[in-house]
């Protein structure tokens, strides 16, 4: 599984980004709002960081302006992947980008139907919000299920399933083991990934007895 980190904030890129778990990152126009700067500035910046696909998402509602917008998002950098909302405009958006060789995240999935119209406009991403569905009582992890087994069924669809809306490591864990492709996530939630009670445990009682002896490696 491949992990992309949910943020416009560059310096929290830049200190994830050592740890060689960074494959790719996702924007989207309130992370952008967050950061206080010029979109095409900090994507600019984030693509140089990062190698892997970088999702930069249009703002407009009408296919043609998306289209307009997304041409210009793509000219960024070669990794950016544009980010169109699951609407007739952005699966025509889609499509046409795709058709000129953009990279397109089709994002605010909610229905194993509408990941299905994705594949079929060609999208390279696809991003179901798993914890949106389960803020509404509906179960999260199912859809991504659902969509994983109808694109497996069509070997000729090679969109691949990014889990979004990630609110816990047990999201990542669950989307893991039904073989969605990518899981964006946070980065508290990537730094909680690593923790755990017995590791740090561990540590201390192998660094105890290590003190016990006097020695350095140094």
């Amino acid at each position: 599984m491949k992990f992309f980190i949910d943020t416009a904030e560059v310096n929290e890129i830049k200190t994830l980004a050592r740890t060689g778990m960074v494959d790719g990152v996702t924007t989207n126009p309130t992370l952008i709002a967050k950061s206080g700067r010029k979109i095409t500035e900090v994507i600019a910046e984030i693509c140089d960081l990062v190698p892997g696909p970088i999702s930069a998402e249009v703002t407009a509602t009408e296919a043609d302006a998306m289209i307009t917008e997304g041409k210009k998002l793509a000219k960024i950098a070669k990794n950016v992947a544009v980010k169109v909302p699951l609407t007739v405009d952005g699966l025509i958006c889609c499509k046409a980008l795709r058709d000129q060789g953009t990279m397109v995240n089709v994002t605010l999935c909610f229905s194993a139907a509408q990941a299905l119209l994705a594949a079929k406009a060609g999208a390279t991403f696809i991003s179901p919000f798993v914890g949106r569905l389960d803020d509404i009582g509906e179960d999260g992890m199912s859809l991504i299920a659902d969509i994983c087994t109808i694109y497996k069924a069509y070997p000729n669809l090679k969109t691949e399933v990014l889990v979004a809306s990630v609110r816990h490591p047990m999201h990542v864990v669950a989307a893991a083991k039904l073989g969605a492709h990518v899981a964006t996530v946070p980065p508290a939630i990537l730094r909680q990934l690593y923790n755990h009670p017995l590791t740090d445990k561990g540590l201390a009682a192998f660094l105890a007895d290590w003190a016990k002896t006097g020695q350095s490696i140094l």
